[in-house]
C-alpha cells in the first residue's frame, strides 16, 4: 500500500525581524523548530520548510494582526488555513520558563488540539484600508483633545487680562480666538502665555484639517464597501467602519451571529453556579465595535419609536435602563451581522 504523506501542523512565534516556526505531524510528534526572517523570501522559505515534512494542513500564528500579518497573508495566499493563537498561559509559562522555540511549539499544539479556533483575518481588502485610516483619525482626535485640555489648563492659570478674554467661551471659540493672538517679542508672562495658546490653537486647526482629509477618503470607502450596513437606522460611516474592522475583510470566518456578538463584547457570559442561574456582563471583545453598538442604541432610543417602546417595556418588567440597553446591543449585533458584505469584501 502506498505510504500516505504526513499531515503537518505549524506553529509560529512572531517577532519584528525573525519568526520562530515549529512543525508537528498528525500524531503530535515534533518534527523540528527553525527561525526565518520576516521578509517575502523568509515567508517562502517558511512554507518550503514546513512542506518538507509533509502536507501542511494548518498553521497557528501568534499575532496575525501585528508582527504575523505578512506571514498570514502569504500563507492564506497559498491556500493554507491559518488560525489566531493567543499568547501562552502565564501560569504554565511561569512553571516551564519562556523561550521562542517553546512558544512556537505551544502555538502548534494549540492549533492542532483545537484550542485555537479563530480563523485569521485576510487583511488584504478595503476593510484593511479603512482600519489604517481609522488609526490615523483616532490618534488625531486624541492629540486634539490633549491640546485643547492643555489650552484650558493654561487659560485657568493665565494672567487676569487673558482669563477675562477667554472666560465662558466654547472650545471652538477658544481655538478660533487664540489662533489670532499676537504675543510680541517680549519674554514676560503675558506674551509667553499668548504664544503658548496660539501654538496650541494652530496645532488643533492643523489636526482638524488632517481629520477632515482622512474622513473625506474613509467615509466613501465605507459606504461603497457596506451600503446596506450604512443604511441601517443609527449606523453612520463612523459606526459602520468600527464594525467592519472588527469583522475583517473575510467576515465569513465568523460562524454565526453569536460569534459576532461575542467578538463585539455584546454577548452575556454564563455565570451560573449551583441553583443560581445568571449571566454577567462581557467586558471582552473588540471595545471599539462595542462602543459603536452603544452609539447605535443611543441614536435609536432618540429617533426610533420601536426602540423607545422596547426600552419602556423592559423597564416596566423590572430591568434598569442600562440592562435594557445591553439587551438592545445584542439585538443590534444580530442585525449588523446579517448585513455584513461578505462577498464584496472577499
Amino acid at each position: 500500500m502506498p505510504t500516505l504523506p504526513r499531515r503537518i501542523t505549524g506553529g509560529v512565534d512572531t517577532h519584528l525581524d525573525v519568526h520562530v516556526v515549529a512543525a508537528l505531524d498528525e500524531l503530535g510528534t515534533l518534527m523540528g523548530v527553525e527561525s526565518f526572517s520576516t521578509t517575502p523570501a523568509g515567508y517562502r522559505a517558511t512554507l518550503r520548510w514546513l512542506r518538507s515534512f509533509g502536507e501542511v494542513e494548518l498553521v497557528g500564528v501568534e499575532g496575525t494582526g501585528s508582527y504575523g500579518a505578512g506571514l498570514t497573508r502569504h500563507l492564506l495566499g497559498e491556500a493554507i488555513a491559518v488560525v489566531e493563537v493567543d499568547r501562552p498561559n502565564r501560569q504554565r509559562r511561569r512553571k516551564r520558563g519562556k523561550s521562542d522555540p517553546q512558544d512556537a511549539i505551544t502555538a502548534a499544539r494549540a492549533a492542532q488540539s483545537g484550542d485555537a479556533l479563530g480563523a485569521a483575518k485576510t487583511r488584504n481588502g478595503s476593510v484593511e484600508a479603512i482600519r489604517v485610516l481609522r488609526l490615523v483619525r483616532i490618534s488625531a482626535r486624541r492629540n486634539r483633545n490633549r491640546s485643547l485640555n492643555q489650552m484650558r489648563s493654561i487659560v485657568s492659570t493665565a494672567p487676569d487680562q487673558l482669563r477675562e478674554q477667554f472666560r465662558g467661551v466654547t472650545g471652538h471659540q477658544l481655538v478660533k480666538r487664540a489662533a489670532k493672538l499676537r504675543p510680541g517679542g517680549r519674554g514676560d508672562v503675558v506674551s509667553v502665555t499668548k504664544l503658548a495658546l496660539r501654538t496650541l490653537a494652530r496645532r488643533i486647526i492643523a489636526i482638524d484639517e488632517e481629520i477632515a482629509e482622512v474622513e473625506a477618503i474613509m467615509h466613501p470607502m465605507v459606504e461603497a464597501a457596506a451600503p446596506e450596513l450604512v443604511a441601517l437606522t443609527g449606523v453612520g460611516p463612523d459606526c459602520a467602519s468600527a464594525l467592519l474592522v472588527a469583522a475583517g475583510d473575510n467576515p465569513e470566518r465568523l460562524r454565526n451571529e453569536r460569534t459576532f456578538a461575542h467578538l463585539c463584547g455584546a454577548a452575556p457570559l454564563d455565570a451560573s453556579s449551583g441553583k443560581q442561574e445568571r449571566h454577567r456582563l462581557n467586558r471582552g471583545g473588540d471595545r471599539q465595535a462595542n462602543a459603536a453598538l452603544w452609539r447605535i442604541v443611543m441614536t435609536r432610543i432618540v429617533y426610533d419609536p420601536r426602540t423607545k417602546h422596547y426600552i419602556n417595556r423592559r423597564m416596566r418588567e423590572g430591568l434598569t435602563k442600562k440592562e435594557a440597553m445591553r439587551c438592545l446591543k445584542r439585538y443590534v449585533a444580530r442585525e449588523v451581522f446579517a448585513h455584513l458584505p461578505r462577498e464584496r469584501l472577499a
